[in-house]
């Protein structure tokens, strides 16, 4: 039984059922996606993100980026948009550290991004610093170290949710600095950083029922003319399967998804 609730939590597309025995999405037939229940926190599997540094640490140098890499997609609920990320919608610039820095004030949700990486999320707490979700544990720490040489950028648009106040957002964010295993309530850093600021319990494990019907469809751009469509039964497990997109890349998610739109299942 274990072997089998491991390969559950870890289907590629290609063993994803489809509606449509031809692979070809519609809005009428999207796929179901992978529930991520019996998953651990993608953020372990993360390389160079934050670790306490006291003097130059050789993974600060600044990592790979590249925009054209960025997974452009969308998350509905029911009919309602819940979080966009496309060249069209937001900014997707991104900055050194040390130029973020400038441009922070308390509250903001920051992304550090390196090609071939998880994103990993952070709050911006003020005085320089963040408080963001490591290797299962809350931690406050510097942005300059948080980000090990990652590229990065504020992210508060991306969510649709309506944003709790700046004050109520940091004071979400020290009052776990120190939780850790167990005790904590957030599968990944990015799942922590949102519900900070939006205060919503679907970031949280177990915040929503996985039974009936998937509510969550997440639509990955491949073209003007073509999309992927993927259907969850929870926030949590489309966050988790996004960020899978995101580590792997637009030219892998691509390349699977015109797979599965041109061969039968």
């Amino acid at each position: 039984m274990g072997n089998q609730m491991d390969k559950l939590s870890h289907l590629s597309y290609a063993e994803v059922p489809t509606v449509d025995p031809n692979g070809v999405d519609t809005e009428e037939g999207p796929r179901i996606g992978v529930s991520y229940i019996f998953s651990n926190d993608d953020d372990e599997m993360e390389d160079g993100c934050a670790v306490e540094v006291t003097e130059k640490d050789p993974n600060q140098e600044e990592k790979q980026y590249d925009q054209r890499d960025e997974v452009e997609c969308a998350v509905f609920n029911r009919d309602e948009c819940i979080y966009e990320k496309s060249s069209k919608s937001a900014n997707l610039e991104v900055y050194s550290p040390e130029n973020l820095l400038n441009k922070c004030k308390a509250g903001d949700l920051v992304e550090f991004v390196a090609t071939g990486q998880y994103p990993h999320w952070a709050v911006y707490v003020g005085d320089f610093q963040v408080v963001h979700l490591h290797r299962a544990e809350v931690k406050n720490s510097f942005l300059t170290d948080a980000s090990q040489g990652r590229r990065c950028r504020i992210v508060n648009d991306l969510y649709k949710f309506k944003a709790l106040g700046a004050d109520m957002v940091v004071q979400n964010a020290m009052e776990q600095v120190g939780l850790k295993d167990r005790e904590l309530s957030w599968r990944n850093s990015e799942c922590f950083a949102a519900w900070c600021r939006f205060g919503k319990r679907e970031f949280k494990m177990g915040g929503e029922i996985r039974i009936g019907k998937q509510p969550y469809r997440l639509k990955i751009f491949i073209s003007d003319k073509h999309s992927h469509v993927l259907e969850f039964q929870s926030l949590e497990d489309m966050i988790m399967e996004k960020r899978r997109n995101d580590h792997l890349g637009s030219l892998w998610v691509d390349g699977r998804c015109h797979f599965l739109m041109h061969c039968p299942v």
